[in-house]
C-alpha cells in the first residue's frame, strides 16, 4: 500500500516540476522580448526623420555660400569663428536665421546631442542679453519638452525591461514627494547638481508630471542661461566654457537653489515636529 502513495507523490511533485519550468520559461520569454512594439519604434523613428527634414529645407533656404560655415562649434574658437561668419547673414535674414537657429537647438536638445552650451553663447553674442535670453528659454524649454515625450515613448519601455524593480523603486521615491516635486525640480534646474540631458531623459521615466517638469524648466533654466548668454556677449575675453562657471557663479546658484528648496526643508520639519 506504500508504494502507490509513494507513486502518485512523485507524479504530483513532477507535473508541479513541469508547471515551474513552464512558468519559468514564460517568464523568460516575456523578459527575453523587446520592449517597444512596433508603433513606438515607428513613431521615434518618424519623429527624427520630421526633425531632420526640417532642418534641410531650412538649411537648403539659405544661400549656397553659406553651407561651408555651418558647423556645430565644439569649442570657443570654433564658436568666434560661427559668430563671425553669421553676423552679417543674422542681421540681413533675422527670421530665416532664428528658424534656422531654433530648429537646430530643438532638435539637439531632443535627441540629447551634446553642444547647447554653444548655442546659447551665440544667442548672446549674436542677439544680445536680453532678445538672446529669450531665444535660449524659449529653444532649451521647448527642446527639453520633446525629449520628454521621447524618453516616455520609448526610454521607459526600455528601463521597464531591463530594470523593473529599480523603477519601481524611484516611482515609488517619487510619488511619497509629489506635493514637493516642483520645488526639488527648480533645485536641479537652477544648480549643475545633474547635467539637463540627463533630468529631460529620466524625468518621464520616474513619473515626474509633465505640467511640474515644464514650469520648473521654464522657470529654473533662466539663471544659468542668463550667464551663459551674458558671457556670450563678450566672446573675445572668453577662453573656455569652464570659465562660465566659476566658483562664485556657482556658489550663487547654490544659494538659489537652496532658497527654492527651503520651504520644502522647513515643511518636513514641522510635520516631525
Amino acid at each position: 500500500m506504500a508504494a502507490p502513495r509513494n507513486l502518485m507523490g512523485d507524479t504530483g511533485r513532477s507535473m508541479r516540476d513541469e508547471e515551474n519550468g513552464m512558468e519559468d520559461e514564460d517568464k523568460k520569454s516575456k523578459s527575453d522580448r523587446f520592449p517597444l512594439n512596433r508603433w513606438e519604434f515607428a513613431a521615434a523613428l518618424g519623429v527624427f526623420f520630421v526633425f531632420s527634414a526640417g532642418l534641410i529645407c531650412i538649411y537648403l533656404t539659405m544661400p549656397a555660400a553659406e553651407y561651408g560655415k555651418m558647423k556645430l562649434p565644439r569649442t570657443i574658437s570654433d564658436l568666434r569663428i560661427l559668430k563671425d561668419h553669421f553676423a552679417t547673414y543674422a542681421d540681413n535674414h533675422p527670421a530665416q536665421f532664428i528658424l534656422g537657429y531654433c530648429s537646430t537647438y530643438i532638435f539637439m536638445q531632443t535627441f540629447m546631442i551634446p553642444g547647447t552650451i554653444f548655442m546659447s553663447l551665440l544667442a548672446g553674442a549674436l542677439f544680445g542679453v536680453f532678445r538672446g535670453l529669450l531665444l535660449v528659454v524659449f529653444n532649451a524649454t521647448a527642446g527639453a519638452s520633446s525629449c520628454f515625450f521621447l524618453s516616455k515613448l520609448i526610454g521607459r519601455p526600455i528601463v521597464a525591461w531591463l530594470w523593473p524593480e529599480r523603477l519601481r523603486f524611484f516611482q515609488g521615491e517619487i510619488a511619497k514627494r509629489r506635493d514637493k516635486l516642483l520645488n526639488y525640480m527648480l533645485f536641479l534646474r537652477v544648480t549643475p547638481s545633474l547635467p539637463n540631458l540627463f533630468i529631460n531623459l529620466a524625468s518621464p521615466i520616474v513619473d515626474i508630471p509633465f505640467h511640474i517638469f515644464f514650469l520648473a524648466t521654464l522657470v529654473g533654466l533662466i539663471p544659468a542661461s542668463y550667464i551663459t548668454v551674458r558671457a556670450g556677449r563678450a566672446l573675445g575675453d572668453l577662453k573656455s566654457v569652464k570659465d562660465l562657471y566659476d566658483f562664485k557663479t556657482l556658489v550663487v546658484l547654490f544659494l538659489i537653489g537652496f532658497i527654492i528648496i527651503l520651504p520644502s526643508f522647513l515643511k518636513r520639519k514641522r510635520i516631525y515636529e
